[in-house]
């Protein structure tokens, strides 16, 4: 890492850890004054702050916040009550850490804050390991420094060529709103603009009326001098309407340069923030003794800073559970036919306006039996006899999200407290996004974190129900659909949709949206013998949500809001709707759906909603097309290693002539860029131009491996480019499951 990375982790750091210290010092002086004690949000502190030092390679800091962890963790159980020894010692924890932390980002030698440490250690019982500066007979660590001052001031220019200025996050945010109130203002032009329009044309209207009367009727000085006045008046409409436009035009380009510009100013390399993770991750590894490669993907991306900097702290937490949870032995590995040497990794990538990371590990995968286990006894599933059917595959993962949950049985290090996912639940939601947990193929597991790419502004579909206006983003929006009632059927009472999706037919349910705000449910809104609904997708399921009508789709500012009475995760937010109305709630597709999985487990068990899978005995078929006997020989035996089913094409036309034949459906192709009689562009771009065949995903595996040769595969549509002079086993199969 550069000593220019570090100091700009170390200096985000710095204000990060700032935020976790007055929190907790908030919450003791809260109980001082006899008001209650938030353990929840305070243990999630030092659990964050401990994760974000090892982030940074800050193990002092790091074990101190495992210290007050134990102790908020001890104080939970009972064993440690919170009196005025345990608030003492606390804080002289806490200001052991931001003594050592400012001392760091004064340049000067930082010594562990031994004090502090042993007046924990006294309190949870045990003497404090001597640190290496003490074990050498170095002073003892010295007063807590005064904590460092906030400042914006320009930094020294970096290796003679780029000067950072450093600016405070406030006056970014102000700006944002500055450009907000610019464009309500530019809206009122617009407005303005249409009434010159109007203008214009009853002028018109009116010339066209007077030009069009007898001419004895148009005689006389007085009628010469209207006519005349009217010409004037028109040219000068005329003339005052195209300004208007022009300028309007101009306005609308620079006001446009100008939020690109403002949005520049809050994107940063992923790198720069995420990018210490990796080296946690392998001294994560190199802790638990066990082989295993750790891969970091798409940190080249741009994205908000801010954005950013909110997914640290989720990202930490499921790198520490793939190390605790995703990790098997050697020996484990190679009887499951695995590569001996483990992977976990993280990835960064957009779709559809979104940010996603996703955390991965090829180890055992969710267990499904066992997170339904705990979930019966901490009583969020209710128990069922053997005859019943399990609840639905989805529905249970999302509860290891719940606030406490675990599956560990014993806690160490790195897990078995239950609050690292929740914790990546509760940001994920704070930023207007959601987190999923699933399997991984070919194994393993994954937690894939969607969040906005930006934290302002994005798009929101209006929509009435029962007279009100309500949003949803347009990301969670697969698509709007206008049913005849005669296409709605029924499924045991519930209204039911049949559509078509990622090229495999789907019943979905039709779900009114005061049932799932906890209000009195009505009949369908029916109007014209058609029923208007918003089809939304959570993973997999897709539900039809009825609504009366489609208003608008707006780029706005989606605003923090309390919505009393309503269940957490439903709201995400509020946008204003002009001067006399009330804002409109914006609505998480994700937390609708949730919601109707909780409340029809039965029929969302059935699989009403969802998508159809590969299952478990269900074989997915690959179509290899390589004029390379060998290769083609390689692939296969690789693929049907890991129980896919196998096809071979010798080019691109006897690939092309197989798959409009239809003999057997096809999930993925896997093709070679150089082949006679059609190559790999070629068949690519026949698959493109036949709607049948557009869907299969593709993957061009080639020796060619220029820049020009990949943009124009990626260009005409091929989902991923891998080159042969750096084929990867792992790669190919980890990009087929992510394709599937």
């Amino acid at each position: 890492m550069s000593g220019d990375l570090r100091q700009e982790l170390l200096a985000a750091f710095g204000i990060e850890h700032q935020d976790h210290l007055q929190a907790i010092r908030a919450a003791l002086a809260a109980v001082e004054q006899g008001q209650p004690f938030d353990l929840r949000d305070v243990f999630r502190r030092a659990h964050s702050l401990k994760g974000a030092a090892r982030a940074v390679d800050l193990p002092v800091v790091e074990e101190m916040a495992h210290r007050l962890e134990t102790v908020f963790s001890r104080v939970g159980d009972g064993s440690l009550p919170l009196g005025p020894e345990t608030r003492a010692a606390v804080q002289l924890g806490l200001d052991g850490i931001e003594g050592y932390v400012a001392a760091l980002r004064g340049d000067a030698l930082a010594e562990p804050p031994a004090a502090a440490q042993q007046a924990l250690d006294r309190l949870l019982g045990h003497a404090a390991p001597p640190s290496p500066a003490t074990a050498k007979g170095t002073p003892a660590a010295p007063p807590p420094a005064e904590p460092p001052v906030a400042a914006s001031a320009a930094a020294e220019p970096v290796g003679g060529a780029v000067e950072y200025l450093r600016v405070n996050a406030g006056q970014v945010e102000g700006l944002g709103g500055a450009v907000q109130a610019l464009a309500d203002a530019l809206a009122g032009q617009a407005a303005l603009g249409a009434g010159l329009r109007a203008l214009e044309a009853e002028v018109r209207a009116l010339r066209r009326d007077w030009e069009t009367r007898p001419r004895e009727g148009r005689a006389g000085t007085a009628a010469r001098n209207f006519d005349r006045a009217l010409g004037q008046l028109f040219r000068h409409v005329t003339r005052l309407a195209r300004e208007q436009r022009g300028a309007a035009w101009s306005v609308d380009t620079a006001f446009a340069a100008l939020r690109q510009q403002v949005e520049r100013i809050t994107l940063v390399p992923a790198e720069a923030v995420l990018g210490s993770l990796g080296r946690m991750a392998r001294d994560l590894v190199r802790e638990s003794g066990q082989e295993v490669a750790v891969r970091l993907e798409g940190l080249d991306l741009q994205a908000d800073r801010r954005v950013l900097q909110a997914l640290k702290d989720p990202a930490t937490h499921l790198l520490r559970n793939a190390v605790s949870h995703g990790v098997e032995s050697p020996a484990e590995r190679t009887a499951k036919g695995k590569p001996a040497e483990a992977e976990i990794g993280l990835r960064l990538t957009t779709r559809g306006g979104l940010l996603v990371l996703t955390v991965f590990d090829d180890g055992r995968g969710p267990d499904l039996a066992r997170i339904e286990a705990v979930a019966v006894q901490r009583g969020l599933l209710p128990p069922r006899s053997t005859d019943q059917p399990p609840p639905p595959p989805d529905r249970v993962l999302s509860l290891v999200f719940e606030p406490g949950f675990s599956t560990s049985a014993a806690v160490d290090r790195l897990s078995g407290r239950g609050i690292g996912l929740s914790v990546v639940a509760e940001t994920a939601r704070r930023l207007r996004g959601h987190a999923a947990l699933r399997p991984r193929r070919p194994w393993g597991a994954e937690v894939e974190v969607a969040v906005p790419m930006t934290a302002a502004r994005e798009p929101v579909l209006l929509f009435g129900v029962g007279g009100q206006i309500y949003g949803l983003p347009s990301r969670g929006v697969e698509r709007l659909m206008r049913l005849r009632i005669t296409e709605v059927e029924t499924v045991e009472g519930q209204p039911v949709v049949r559509i078509e999706a990622g090229g495999r037919d789907v019943i979905a349910p039709m779900i009114a949206l005061p049932t799932l705000l906890g209000q009195p449910a009505g009949p369908l809104p029916v109007e014209a013998g058609h029923v208007i609904a918003v089809l939304l997708r959570s993973g997999e399921r897709r539900c039809a949500l009825t609504v009366e009508a489609l208003h608008d789709v707006r780029t706005v500012m989606v605003e923090a809001v309390e919505a009393p009475g309503l269940e957490a995760g439903l709201v995400v937010g509020a946008v204003p709707m002009g001067a006399g109305s009330a804002p409109a709630l914006v609505l998480s597709p994700e937390g609708l759906v949730g919601r109707w999985l909780r409340d029809e487990g039965r029929l969302a068990a059935a699989g009403l909603g969802l998508l159809p899978a590969q299952e478990a005995g269900d074989t997915a078929t690959i179509l290899v097309v390589d004029d390379s006997i060998t290769t083609r020989t390689l692939e296969k035996s690789i693929l049907e290693a890991q129980g896919f089913r196998v096809l071979l094409s010798v080019d691109g036309l006897d690939a092309l002539n197989r798959l409009r034949g239809g003999e057997v459906p096809v999930d993925l192709i896997i093709a070679d860029v150089e082949m006679p009689r059609m190559d790999g562009f070629s068949l690519l771009q026949a698959l493109k131009n036949d709607p049948r065949l557009a869907p299969i995903p593709v993957i061009l595996m080639t020796s060619r491996a220029s820049s020009e040769d990949m943009r124009r595969g990626l260009e005409l549509g091929a989902g991923a480019y891998i080159t042969k002079q750096k084929f990867d086993q792992r790669e190919l199969l980890a990009t087929i499951g992510q394709m599937l």
